[in-house]
C-alpha cells in the first residue's frame, strides 16, 4: 500500500492542476467575453449618442432652411459635413425664374471668385512638377506685357499683390480684348508686394500663364490635371444658357440677370462634385500640404485672404465666397472641428448669414433663423418712390420688429448701394442717411454714406461724413483716401 502511495498522490496532484489550469483558461475566456461585451456595449452607446446628436443637428439644420426658403431668403443647394460624413443635403426652390423646374443635387451653378481657386491650385501642380516657380517674374514667359511684367511674381499674382492693371469684368466680352487691356496699359496700381487688390486680371495672367508653360488650354489642363482624377464628374466650362442642369440666376421680382460675357474659364459645379473638391484639398490629393498652405495663407495681406479665400488662423477656419450677378456661393471649412458647410445660391439673398448660422449651429453656439430681410421688402418702393419706401418702413418696424431684419445695418447699407449702383445718387443718400440715423456707431455706414456724397459732388458733406467713420473707428484707411482726394479736388479748384 505503502508503495503506491506516491503515485496516487502524484495523479491526485496532477488532476488537480489540470483543474485549476482549466479554470484559469474558462475565467480567462469569460474575462475576453465580459470585455468584449462592454466594449461592444460601449461602442455601441457612443455610435448612438454620435448618431442621437445628428439626428438633432438634422431637424435643427431642416428647420432653418426651410423657414429660410419659406421667407425668400435662399434659393439653392445646401450641404453640411461632419467628422467627414455628408449629415444633411438638400435642394430648395428652382432653377430659374419661371419657376418651372426644382433644383437637384445634379444642378450646376457659377460660383464666382471660389472658380479662382482652380487656376491658383494648377499653378502649384505646375510648382511642384518643377516647371513653374512661385519668383519667376511673369516676364519670364514671353507674354508680350509692357515693362511692368520684370517686376510681377507668380506669387504676387496668386495673393493679388501684383498691381498689375484692373480688368472690369462688364468690359472685355472675351480673352481678347483682356489682353488689350493688359498690353496697353504701362502703369501698375501699386509697387508690386505693397498692397492688395483682389482683381481679375491676376486670375487671368494664372490662367494663360498655365497655357504657355503646358501647351495646352488653361481648361484642358484642369480636366485632366484635377477635374478627372478627384470625379467631378458634372462640372464644366462657361456653359452656355440651355445646358443640361445649368441654372441661371434671377431677382426678387423673378427677373433672369443678363449672362456675363466675360475671360474663359470659370468653372461651373454641382454641391457634390464641390464637396469632392473640398476634400480633396484637405487630404492633399492634388497638391501636397505645403502647397496648399501657401495658397491658404496670403504673405502680403493676411487680413485679406487670397487664391482659397480667407483663413482664420485662430479658429483654423477657411471661408470662401464668390458673387456672380446673383449668383453666390460659400463654403465654411472647419479644420479644427472637422465642419464642412457649402451654401450655392442662384437667387443673391443671405448666403453669407446663412453660412455662419449653420456654423454656429454646429458647434452648438446660439443662432438665429434669418428673419425677413428689410432691404427685399423696400427695394422695388424704394425704386419708384424712396419717401414712400420710407415710410413703409416706419410701419414695418412699428407693426411687425419682430420678423424683419430691423437690427442688421447691412440690409439698409445694401439698399443705399442698390440706388446708387443705378444712378439714383439723391435717393441713395436719403437711405444712407436713415441707416445712419438707425445705427449712428457704425462707421461703416458713415462711410457709405461719404462715398453717395462723393459720387454726388457733395464734396463737403462727403468729408463731414468720412471724418464722421474715422472718429467711429475707421474703415481699414478707406475713409482716409477719401478724405486726401476730396482735399485735393477742393483744393485743385481753389
Amino acid at each position: 500500500m505503502c508503495k503506491t502511495l506516491p503515485t496516487q498522490i502524484h495523479l491526485v496532484t496532477i488532476k488537480i492542476y489540470t483543474r485549476h489550469k482549466t479554470n484559469q483558461k474558462i475565467a480567462m475566456k469569460n474575462s475576453i467575453i465580459i470585455f468584449l461585451l462592454l466594449f461592444s456595449i460601449n461602442v455601441f452607446a457612443q455610435k448612438s449618442e454620435k448618431t442621437k446628436k445628428e439626428s438633432i443637428y438634422v431637424k435643427q439644420l431642416d428647420s432653418l432652411m426651410a423657414t429660410s426658403y419659406e421667407r425668400g431668403l435662399f434659393n439653392g443647394n445646401v450641404l453640411v459635413s461632419k467628422d467627414d460624413k455628408i449629415i444633411y443635403q438638400k435642394s430648395f426652390g428652382f432653377t430659374d425664374e419661371t419657376k418651372q423646374h426644382r433644383l437637384n443635387d445634379q444642378s450646376i451653378f457659377n460660383i464666382g471668385s471660389i472658380a479662382k481657386e482652380f487656376n491658383a491650385v494648377a499653378i502649384m501642380i505646375l510648382v511642384e512638377r518643377g516647371l513653374v516657380k512661385l519668383d519667376d517674374t511673369v516676364a519670364k514667359f514671353n507674354l508680350g506685357l509692357p515693362k511692368w511684367s520684370e517686376k510681377v511674381t507668380i506669387r504676387q499674382l496668386v495673393n493679388y499683390a501684383s498691381g498689375i492693371p484692373r480688368i472690369d469684368p462688364l468690359v472685355p466680352k472675351n480673352d481678347e480684348e483682356a489682353w488689350k487691356i493688359l498690353r496697353n496699359n504701362d502703369k501698375l496700381l501699386f509697387e508690386p508686394g505693397t498692397s492688395y487688390s483682389y482683381d481679375n486680371s491676376n486670375v487671368f495672367l494664372q490662367r494663360r500663364i498655365i497655357e504657355k508653360v503646358t501647351g495646352i488650354s488653361y481648361q484642358e489642363f484642369v480636366n485632366k490635371n484635377i477635374i478627372r482624377p478627384i470625379k467631378m464628374t458634372n462640372s464644366v466650362f462657361d456653359p452656355k444658357s440651355g445646358y443640361k442642369n445649368r441654372t441661371s440666376c434671377y431677382d426678387m421680382d423673378n427677373v433672369r440677370c443678363p449672362e456675363m460675357e466675360f475671360i474663359s474659364g470659370w468653372l461651373w459645379v454641382d454641391i457634390n462634385d464641390f464637396y469632392k473638391w473640398i476634400e480633396a484639398m484637405n487630404a492633399n490629393r492634388l497638391i501636397s500640404q505645403e502647397s496648399f498652405q501657401t495658397l491658404l495663407n496670403n504673405p502680403y495681406a493676411k487680413d485679406e485672404g487670397g487664391s482659397l479665400g480667407r483663413y482664420l488662423e485662430k479658429e483654423q477656419l477657411q471661408r470662401h465666397n464668390g458673387v456672380s450677378y446673383k449668383f453666390e456661393s460659400i463654403f465654411l471649412n472647419d479644420f479644427k472641428n472637422n465642419v464642412k458647410i457649402i451654401l450655392l445660391s442662384n437667387n443673391l439673398n443671405k448666403v453669407w448669414d446663412l453660412g455662419y448660422t449653420i456654423h454656429h449651429l454646429m458647434l452648438g453656439k446660439a443662432y438665429e433663423v434669418p428673419k425677413k430681410s428689410i432691404y427685399q421688402a423696400l427695394k422695388k418702393e424704394a425704386l419708384k418712390n424712396v419717401n414712400t419706401a420710407i415710410a413703409n418702413y416706419e410701419l414695418l418696424k412699428k407693426n411687425t420688429e419682430e420678423e424683419y431684419s430691423f437690427k442688421n445695418p447691412s440690409e439698409l447699407n445694401r439698399l443705399g448701394y442698390e440706388l446708387l449702383r443705378l444712378g439714383k445718387n439723391e435717393e441713395s443718400i436719403t437711405i444712407f442717411k436713415l441707416a445712419t440715423r438707425e445705427f449712428p456707431k457704425d462707421a461703416n455706414l458713415f462711410d457709405s454714406l461719404g462715398e453717395a456724397y462723393f459720387t454726388n459732388k457733395q464734396y463737403d458733406l462727403a468729408l463731414s461724413s468720412y471724418k464722421k467713420a474715422i472718429s467711429l473707428g475707421g474703415t481699414n484707411g478707406n475713409a482716409e483716401k477719401m478724405i486726401a482726394q476730396i482735399e485735393k479736388i477742393i483744393g485743385d479748384k481753389n
